[in-house]
This record gives structure tokens, sequence and C-alpha cells, in this order.
């Protein structure tokens, strides 16, 4: 089973294209920077996508309405 489910993630964000480039943004300043918001023990993945859905299922990304 894929953790975060994708349809909680959908009830944050309006549609699966956003839910995508909101996590690889994310995914790629983790990579570059190594900040994460939670501890890294606190994390169901190992994987920084993983990690970009679960900090954005928990609330920790705030997104900009247009």
């Amino acid at each position: 089973m894929i953790y975060p489910s994708i349809d909680k993630l959908l009830n944050i964000v309006s549609s699966k294209y956003e839910l995508v480039h909101i996590a690889a943004r994310r995914s790629k300043e983790i990579h570059k920077t190594r900040h994460l918001q939670l501890q890294e023990d606190e994390y169901k993945s190992k994987k920084n996508i993983g990690r970009a859905l679960e900090e954005l299922e928990s609330g920790l990304l705030k997104l900009k309405e247009d």
C-alpha cells in the first residue's frame, strides 16, 4: 500500500498534475538542501519523493492559490 494515499492528497490539492508538480519541486529541494521538515525517523518513506508527499499530507507545505 502506498502511503500517503492519493485520495487523501487529492483532498488537499485540486488535481493530480498539481500534486506531481508540488511533490517533484519539494523532492528536488530536499535533495539540494538536505532540509527536512520532520525528524528523519518520523518519515515512513526513505525516498525524497515519498517524504515530500508525507509533508504535504501532514500540512507542513503551504500552497499558494492563484
